[in-house]
């Protein structure tokens, strides 16, 4: 069976929207699609690369053509649960950290639920100790020992090894599938990478 790779980061507002429907995807293919968390950070320094909002941000038309777009995404796949985060942009590098360390811990899929949904459909600012900790609390997690966890430096090591792997195979930002050797770049692509999915 071809294998299925989503390369992520939770600051991204299209991974997490990309999140929400790979179930959908998934139920459709039979093939479990495999999370790798990497950090969009990282990925812009090394490839050169920055954030849409910076990206575009001088250029007449084009924000507002994205939110346009972003709106009817929403509304055809009905992701009315999202909620634009004031705190945008944040960074990240704990909560990625965290992902790793509850990929190793086995909470993974409670972890990753948990933090997308305090990043964009009840959004806090998810960059400050504290804020992590009472949003994981609250979700039923222990905050108190992932942020002691995201210490670990075999954490820290395989994020960063997640993030130089991904760029070598041809990452450049958030969302980012593999199937199988074919790389597909966006929330708008995910009608290839089901394609792909049931062709391979």
């Amino acid at each position: 069976m071809v294998k299925v790779e989503f390369h992520f980061d939770f600051g991204s507002p299209n991974a997490y929207f990309c999140h929400k429907l790979i179930p959908d995807i998934e139920s459709r293919t039979g093939i479990a699609v495999e999370y790798v968390p990497v950090l969009l950070g990282g990925v812009f320094k090394l490839t050169n690369n920055q954030s849409p909002a910076v990206a575009f941000a001088n250029i007449k038309n084009k924000p507002e053509y994205n939110r346009l777009e972003t709106q009817r995404f929403i509304k055809r796949h009905g992701l009315t649960a999202f909620n634009r985060n004031p705190h945008f942009p944040v960074n990240t590098i704990q909560i990625m950290r965290g992902a790793v360390a509850a990929q190793l811990d086995g909470s993974f899929e409670t972890y990753v639920d948990a933090v997308y949904h305090h990043m964009w459909a009840d959004p806090k600012k998810m960059d400050e100790p504290d804020v992590i900790r009472a949003a994981l609390d609250e979700s039923g997690l222990d905050g108190a020992a992932v942020l002691s966890r995201i210490q670990d430096q075999a954490v820290k090591d395989r994020l960063l090894k997640n993030t130089e792997a991904s760029v070598e195979r041809g990452t450049f930002g958030s969302p980012t599938f593999f199937v199988g050797d074919e790389i597909y770049f966006g929330k708008d692509r995910l009608r290839d990478v089901e394609e792909a999915i049931l062709a391979g």
